[in-house]
């Protein structure tokens, strides 16, 4: 377990420094949150409280964030005016495009050795790991 705990570790803060190469002012969870505001088509802040389990009061923060950054606007949500939905600007998704490239060919690059049966097998891991470590929690994404 010592291996496994080591490894994660090397692997959050990989990801943390990333986020920080696409932005110097982009912490790791402003760039999640992003992403699932541009994966969802827009939310609303509360649903990013309730899919990933955060205060209202931190994505909050988070999204104040992003909307300086200029990565972030509001719009008033079709159905009703009196809530805003959050929606990425041409920038944001720009970042975005830009973060997903470089972190393919940074994947690539680190998995270009492995054979098709190493990589079916770490995908397949990954899959069990991150499922087994929502299920049962409340709002879980769906897999």
């Amino acid at each position: 377990m010592d291996v496994i705990q080591r490894e994660l570790t090397a692997f959050a803060r990989r990801a943390r420094a990333a986020a920080a190469r696409v932005h110097p002012e982009l912490p790791l969870v402003s760039y999640t949150l992003l992403a699932h505001i541009e994966e969802q088509r827009g939310c609303r802040a509360t649903d990013l409280a309730a899919h990933y389990l955060l205060d209202k009061s931190t994505v909050s923060r988070q999204v104040a964030g992003l909307e300086k950054l200029g990565f972030v606007e509001r719009r008033p949500a079709p159905d009703d005016h009196r809530v805003h939905v959050l929606h990425p600007t041409e920038e944001g998704t720009r970042v975005l495009a830009t973060a997903q490239t470089n972190r393919l060919a940074a994947y690539q690059e680190r998995l270009k050795d492995w054979s098709a049966e190493d990589l079916a097998r770490f995908a397949a891991y990954l899959l069990r790991y991150n499922t087994a470590g929502t299920a049962g929690l409340p709002d879980s994404p769906p897999r």
